[in-house]
């Protein structure tokens, strides 16, 4: 898979088969988004890898903690107000993603059980978990982007899907009774790593993106004839 349709067929995955990964296959992976830049090559990133009964272990104590409430995140992914035009781009996609599956607006315990699913990896039989060390300041969470993004897009080199997951910052607590996360290190995101299904609805749902027109602005360049 060339470059261009790696990049426009990454999209954030939400059902995933059971079929498994293979070791080799996750990596390779890792083995190639390692080369991402990184400020005086500081390569500020640290992958935890769980599948099978560990996974399971993470899932199940997830679930529990969000059923009783006991979300927290250390940090803030969203700044509160959401100011526009974030906010309506948000609720764009959280109504694209429910009109699929068929939630309606108001139904808050379809909505609920909808974001438990993040703590299922939707059905991924690989979870990643990414982390930083809390000494480190905001170029490092740059490089740490493009190291995810060359992450998503190996996957999409070996036919697989990812989800990259903010949720899992909500539960740190959780995901540190398993791992060996240290208290010096904090939690970036998850990762649902696996095949998607094909038959989910959900996995049609694509965003709209911007034009060039909105985002990019030209200095200096002659105008065409």
């Amino acid at each position: 898979m060339d470059v261009e349709s790696a990049i426009r067929t990454r999209r954030s995955i939400r059902a995933f088969l059971p079929r498994p990964v293979a070791r080799e296959l996750i990596d390779d992976i890792l083995s190639a988004a390692r080369y991402a830049p990184s400020g005086s090559n500081f390569q500020p990133w640290q992958v935890h890898v769980v599948q099978g009964e560990l996974r399971d272990q993470i899932e199940q104590d997830a679930l529990a903690a969000f059923a009783a409430g006991e979300l927290g995140a250390d940090w803030a992914y969203y700044p509160d107000p959401i100011p526009e035009p974030y906010r309506a781009r948000r609720r764009a996609t959280g109504w694209g993603l429910y009109s699929l599956l068929g939630i309606a607006k108001g139904d808050r315990a379809a909505s609920k059980a909808q974001h438990a699913r993040n703590f299922q990896f939707f059905g991924a039989p690989v979870g990643l978990f990414f982390v930083i060390d809390k000494s480190l300041e905001l170029g490092s969470w740059l490089d740490y982007g493009m190291f995810l993004q060359n992450v998503m897009l190996m996957a999409r080199q070996h036919g697989l899907h990812t989800c990259a997951q903010a949720s899992w910052p909500e539960l740190p607590r959780v995901v540190r009774r398993h791992l060996p996360i240290g208290d010096d290190q904090e939690l970036v995101c998850g990762m649902a790593l696996g095949y998607a299904d094909p038959d989910a609805a959900i996995n049609r749902y694509q965003p709209e993106r911007a034009g060039v027109e909105e985002f990019a602005r030209y200095h200096g360049f002659r105008e065409k004839n």
